[in-house]
């Protein structure tokens, strides 16, 4: 069964080149049950609204056999949080998640994929800057995005929850069919 390896919210926020000037991408894996509403994870925040948050990219996913995948390819440990999201799940191919598809997370928490993650210039400067050129390309290539979701039922979560596919819809395309990259 997939389950929910951690929940992350913001760790602190770093200046940024970006027209922000500040970034709210440095994420860490949280203890305990945290709360899960209707703009996301309790104690999260997002520096560029613009871009990030509201309702339909309340939560980020990212999975754990993706972030190994890039801990190869980088050569460093890359921990809970450090794509930006906010659930780090096993065991559940995010990728191959279906536009409107639902997860149930623990007991309450019903959540909906609503879009696949766009790598950004801001992703690329916090992932190595220079030492990492053509990040977003990279990124893009390598087709592990991870979708952004909609939050449908509210309640709290805690790493070690399972997470069940509870709605596929039929004929809906998958995160990776819409997405269209740089």
């Amino acid at each position: 069964m997939a389950c929910l390896l951690a929940i992350c919210a913001v760790s602190r926020l770093h200046p940024d080149a970006g027209p922000v000037g500040v970034t709210a991408i440095d994420k860490a894996a949280i203890d305990g049950a945290v709360r899960i509403g209707t703009y996301g994870a309790y104690a999260d925040v997002q520096a560029d609204r613009k871009h990030h948050g509201g309702l339909d990219k309340a939560l980020y996913a990212y999975a754990a056999e993706d972030a190994a995948f890039w801990e190869e390819e980088l050569g460093r440990a890359l921990p809970a949080g450090f794509f930006g999201e906010n659930l780090r799940t096993e065991g559940l191919d995010v990728n191959a998640a279906l536009i409107g598809e639902r997860w149930r997370i623990g007991d309450r928490v019903e959540v909906e994929v609503t879009m696949p993650r766009t790598p950004c210039q801001t992703f690329a400067r916090w992932v190595g800057g220079e030492e990492e050129r053509g990040w977003v390309r990279r990124f893009s290539d390598a087709r592990r995005l991870g979708p952004y979701l909609r939050v449908r039922s509210t309640g709290r979560v805690r790493a070690g929850d399972g997470i069940e596919v509870v709605h596929r819809p039929a004929g809906a395309p998958t995160i990776l069919e819409v997405y269209r990259g740089p």
